[in-house]
């Protein structure tokens, strides 16, 4: 696996970016979002997002419960998401707790959205 590092995600710089169906992304705003959408290409970390992102927070005892991963794996796995900006923690006592950034999602989620542009084009390209 590479060990490339993971610049952390300014999400006030990311919040600019149109959908992707509505016009291509400038380079610079390609390469702010570029690492949230690497840190979940593994399958391990989205499988960690879904399950953080599915309840209020998670305790990291739980999140390394559900694998056949190492501890150190896990929160190798959750250090690049937090890097990449898309999970928060908070340390009480000995466990970590962690939880999803909301405006993270739904900045994914905007860049991703297609509805809006098909109903446009739909109209642009249909036959009276």
């Amino acid at each position: 696996m590479s060990k490339q590092w993971l610049p952390m995600v300014d999400l006030n710089a990311v919040a600019c970016c149109p959908p992707l169906a509505a016009r291509p992304l400038e380079a610079e705003q390609a390469a702010l979002i570029a690492p949230m959408f690497k840190a979940l290409g593994d399958p391990v970390r989205l499988r960690l997002m879904s399950m953080i992102a599915s309840v209020p927070e998670v305790c990291v005892c739980d999140l390394t419960a559900a694998f056949d991963l190492s501890g150190p794996t896990i929160s190798h796995h959750l250090k690049v998401l937090r890097e990449a900006g898309l999970v928060d923690a908070e340390r009480r006592g000995t466990w970590v707790w962690y939880r999803v950034k909301p405006d993270a999602l739904r900045q994914l989620s905007a860049l991703l959205d297609v509805s809006s542009t098909t109903r446009v084009r739909a109209r642009t390209t249909s036959r009276p």
